[in-house]
């Protein structure tokens, strides 16, 4: 039996994004003994709400502040002796304070994931914030990644030995999305059974530029008026792209659900699932409408050309909302094509992004790595 270790795990925030949504899957799957204990830079723990198997790290929400890197360094340090831990897992950009702290001399063996960039490296890597990756993550005993395009990068621009990367896409839970949406929830939202719905699920930030999206909807609603569009989610945006659907959209055509922390109740009524984003990975919201038999129109991001079935492949395209709009248009104008590539899509995320099989290579990563 593996030995029970305590992992401290630092987030930039435990919000209901796809790298906190991830971490609490594998908590409500895992069968080893581990104390995963759970650090939020920001003070935010709303996914937190999706396990039973939750531990808040004994840390203050102050305990690091930003601003100055070398006095954050210094507190780090000082956090890490009194947790002591015996692996540290850091998470994107927000926690390289952790990483860099963990290096002089190193106090616990260390694990960096890296899910994506925030919308200020959309386009590229800061210089600055390249060279403190490439110091800071040399160090790690494993440096994982859930998409191609990252593990290109960590190699070429981070400089990561291949014996310390590793790739391990996410993987889902299937059968959720087999199911049907649940009819008072749409209900509740105006949703009829008569509507034809495009989708999406994502945090309103900005580089996930949902107005792109509305953008798209708003240049083919008047073709289809039983077509509605869905956004799920929540975020800093929210009254700017309500605003922006009010003033070119038709009224009652756009609808902001907020925040669903379980998007098996929902996904399964859409038609199609779309995502706008300027930067994306592996966003495990494809994955989950993969698993719900529905085609995807998206722009041409990060792996997801690379995660849908060959049949889907022409809908991902482009980076405007011209593109994006005529995918929504063929795919809407066609049923019995959404059906078919809905169909190859269940079959590939089956297939290929199991929820055990990334779950045991997380297993497999955390026990070979932690203090032995």
């Amino acid at each position: 039996m593996a030995k029970a270790l305590r992992i401290l795990h630092v987030f930039p925030s435990f919000e209901l994004g796809g790298s906190q949504r991830r971490m609490v899957t594998y908590l409500n799957e895992t069968k080893t003994p581990h104390t995963h204990l759970i650090h939020a830079l920001d003070g935010c723990y709303d996914a937190a709400d999706l396990t039973d198997h939750f531990h808040k790290a004994n840390l203050p929400e102050d305990a690091v502040l930003k601003g100055s890197t070398w006095k954050a360094i210094k507190a780090c340090r000082k956090w890490l002796a009194r947790v002591n831990p015996d692996l540290l897992v850091t998470y994107n950009w927000g926690s390289i304070e952790w990483t860099l702290a963990n290096r002089w001399p190193k106090r616990a063996p260390m694990i960096h994931i890296q899910d994506g960039f925030g919308e200020d490296e959309r386009q590229s890597e800061k210089p600055a914030r390249r060279r403190m990756r490439q110091f800071g993550y040399k160090a790690c005993d494993k440096v994982i990644v859930p998409s191609r395009q990252l593990e290109t990068m960590a190699r070429e621009s981070w400089q990561i030995r291949d014996d310390r990367l590793l790739y391990i896409p996410n993987g889902i839970d299937t059968a959720k999305f087999s199911r049907p949406a649940d009819a008072a929830l749409l209900s509740h939202h105006g949703l009829a059974p008569d509507h034809r719905i495009i989708g999406t699920v994502a945090r309103l930030n900005p580089e996930k530029n949902i107005g792109k999206l509305i953008e798209a909807f708003s240049a083919i609603e008047n073709k289809y008026p039983e077509a509605r569009l869905v956004i799920v989610g929540s975020g800093v945006g929210m009254s700017a792209l309500k605003m922006l659907a009010e003033r070119i959209c038709e009224p009652d055509r756009v609808i902001f659900t907020g925040a669903i922390e379980t998007p098996e109740k929902i996904v399964p009524a859409f038609d199609i699932f779309s995502l706008s984003s300027d930067t994306e990975q592996m966003p495990i919201s494809v994955l989950e409408a993969m698993a719900a038999s529905k085609p995807i129109a998206s722009t041409d991001v990060g792996d997801i050309s690379q995660m849908v079935a060959s049949e889907n492949r022409s809908f991902i395209c482009g980076q405007d909302a011209a593109e994006l709009a005529s995918s929504l248009d063929t795919l809407l104008a066609d049923p019995s094509l959404c059906a078919s590539i809905g169909t190859a899509n269940k079959l590939r995320v089956t297939e290929k992004f199991s929820l055990q099989g990334m779950v045991e290579a997380y297993d497999s990563q955390f026990a070979s790595c932690g203090k032995s």
